[in-house]
């Protein structure tokens, strides 16, 4: 039993952090503190003036645990850190995760490259590890625009060989072959005339398109001169690319800083928080971030929340940042960033000139898009996190924000497949979809092909956990999701039992129009209505099952295209093939003849015969005469 007035004796007037739990042991709040003993005493006084939300929250505290810290700079560390990882309920959370790509240049290699990244690292210390980074871009679209206009121009390598060790092990690539590469992997150039052309296309990065416009108006000019039309169109279609990509920038600093121009906007419990990404004085993109249930909340807390939450997930941190107002944490909020980004940030309050009109800018942006696009946020919540809490309060499930679908594809039996999908906060997460090509199984049995990728998929992700090291599966799900009834979803439970995993398993129960009409949960049948989000959610998640097994078995099936079952069986070549499937209309029908059936056709003798039939009978000829 928890002592609340005895551990609030306890708490030290040291700097730390509060984690709050609920009696389900969930931690449903976390906070930071100069003075750990003042500040959690506060909750619990009768005098407090908190907002609703915080009221609501200290009536479902159970228990609350602490961590000190040496500084007030630690504390906010590790409140962030622990408010990524467990995304508490009654702490003012962003509802918008995303990740934003960059262009990775591998300035330390001999022959360098321009890769796509979603996270920075930080430069090892070998020389082939210096990099440098540019964006983020918000548009991946836009960043790949740019990463093809820069191979045609610069001629910036795309492959992964180890140059020059690799130079001239392999034949060149096909951008070498339309021009777009100049083969510094068959020794076709040195490395002093590569980084001449990949210095160009790092100025272009950096914002200096002066220099390749020049450059490309000469050449198509020289073109022209020479006749040459082609080859100066060509010029002309690069020149028109650049133009594009340059009115999409707006120049909005002389000075080229990285800066990030933060706007809000609110209207009674929402908010919507609008940034602006400035890098080398250009404007390259902007999001927007949406709050709720904030309210009597100060525009400082939100504010404040916002920047912990962003810049820990995003891995660029600018040189400024502009604000609409002042915010109580700002000095140790500097402090902070100060050592993600490695030199000195600066957050500001603008009061005039043109900061003080791009911060304006940003906040009525913001409030165009809370506005606008109030509706349209509140519809995809309702698709998405509205869809889960719908499905996990059907299921009678306190947790639900991985689920994981699994499908198996074959034909006739040959060459099954498995699809593992993950949705998480009710979007498909791509990047942790799997495949699984089936190896311990023949024929069509779709139970043992289920068995074999759910004890795959487990054993690894236990190995990875045990091993304590990020890897393809050491996440596990909230909910399992089968495509089909009891059966499907007994072969799960049985593979989780035998890994000893406490894991949510539910099933799809179908019509007799093969259309899902429930679902089978806890050896019972639960109605679901096939007009709530939940149900939409779950036939997604369906199609998408489906969708992506069927992929997979199509590439195979291409790799493969002459390939069939019947190329398993001994005595069987391609000619006995085409003929079976000439005289029988499916593999069926061939499974189901007889031996003497078989012989009469011409190509078939009767040793082949009896392969076949031995082949889908799994007997010989003489047990099946002796019986």
């Amino acid at each position: 039993m928890f002592d609340l007035e005895g551990e609030l004796k306890k708490l030290p007037a040291k700097p730390g952090v509060y984690l709050m739990h609920n009696a389900k042991d969930e931690v449903i709040y976390v906070g930071k503190a100069i003075s750990l003993k003042n500040r959690v005493r506060q909750y619990f006084q009768q005098s407090r003036k908190v907002t609703p939300k915080i009221e609501r929250m200290i009536k479902n505290i159970a228990y609350f645990e602490y961590i000190v810290t040496d500084s007030e700079l630690e504390a906010l560390v590790l409140e962030c850190n622990l408010i990524k990882e467990y995304n508490p309920k009654y702490n003012t959370m962003l509802k918008d995760d995303k990740a934003y790509p960059f262009i990775k240049a591998t300035i330390g290699e001999e022959f360098p490259r321009l890769l796509m990244v979603r996270q920075m690292k930080k430069n090892g210390r070998k020389k082939s590890d210096k990099v440098k980074y540019f964006g983020p871009y918000t548009s991946v679209g836009a960043m790949k625009d740019v990463l093809e206009l820069l191979r045609k121009i610069y001629y910036v390598r795309t492959c992964n060989r180890n140059l020059p060790k690799d130079i001239g092990k392999e034949r060149p690539c096909l951008y070498y072959q339309i021009k777009q590469c100049r083969g510094p992997c068959q020794g076709y150039i040195n490395e002093e005339a590569y980084k001449k052309d990949f210095k160009g296309a790092l100025n272009f990065l950096g914002g200096n398109y002066s220099e390749v416009i020049k450059m490309l108006t000469d050449k198509m000019q020289q073109a022209s001169e020479k006749l040459e039309f082609e080859e100066a169109m060509e010029y002309r279609d690069l020149l028109q690319s650049i133009e594009r990509m340059t009115q999409k920038q707006k120049i909005t600093s002389q000075e080229m800083e990285d800066r990030d121009i933060i706007g809000m906007a609110r209207v009674k419990d929402e908010a919507v928080v609008q940034i602006f990404f400035i890098r080398n004085g250009c404007m390259i993109g902007r999001e927007h971030f949406f709050f709720e249930d904030i309210e009597k909340e100060e525009n400082q807390e939100i504010l404040c929340a916002f920047i912990k939450q962003f810049y820990i997930g995003t891995p660029f941190v600018p040189r400024e940042i502009f604000l609409q107002e002042d915010i109580a944490e700002r000095e140790v909020l500097e402090e902070w960033l100060s050592k993600i980004r490695g030199q000195k940030v600066v957050i500001q309050v603008p009061k005039k000139g043109q900061k003080e009109r791009l911060v304006d800018l940003a906040q009525k942006n913001a409030s165009m898009v809370l506005q606008k696009d109030r509706d349209k946020i509140k519809r995809e919540k309702e698709r998405t996190l509205g869809a889960m809490e719908e499905i996990a309060e059907i299921l009678g499930l306190n947790k639900l924000n991985r689920i994981e679908s699994y499908d198996i594809s074959n034909i006739s039996g040959f060459q099954s497949v498995g699809s593992m999908v993950v949705f998480e906060g009710g979007k498909p997460k791509k990047n942790n979809y799997r495949k699984f090509k089936i190896n311990s199984i023949e024929g069509a049995d779709d139970y043992g092909s289920l068995r074999e990728v759910l004890t795959r998929r487990f054993s690894r992700g236990l190995e990875e956990k045990k091993q304590e090291k990020e890897g393809k599966f050491d996440c596990f799900p909230d909910l399992i999701l089968m495509d089909g009834g009891k059966g499907q979803v007994n072969i799960a439970l049985q593979v989780l039992e035998k890994f000893h995993l406490n894991i949510p398993v539910c099933g799809m129960v179908k019509d007799n129009h093969h259309r899902t009409r429930g679902l089978y949960f806890n050896n019972q049948e639960l109605e679901i209505s096939i007009r709530s989000e939940g149900f939409h959610l779950i036939t997604r998640i369906q199609d998408e099952t489906h969708r992506f097994a069927i992929e997979y078995h199509r590439a195979l099936r291409g790799a493969n295209q002459v390939h069939s079952i019947l190329d398993n069986i001994p005595n069987i070549g391609e000619k006995r093939r085409i003929a079976l499937l000439r005289n029988f209309k499916s593999i069926h029908e061939i499974k189901s003849a007889t031996v003497e059936e078989l012989e009469k056709i011409p190509e078939i003798n009767k040793l082949a015969a009896q392969s076949i039939y031995e082949y889908f009978h799994g007997e010989s000829i003489e047990k099946g005469d002796n019986s």
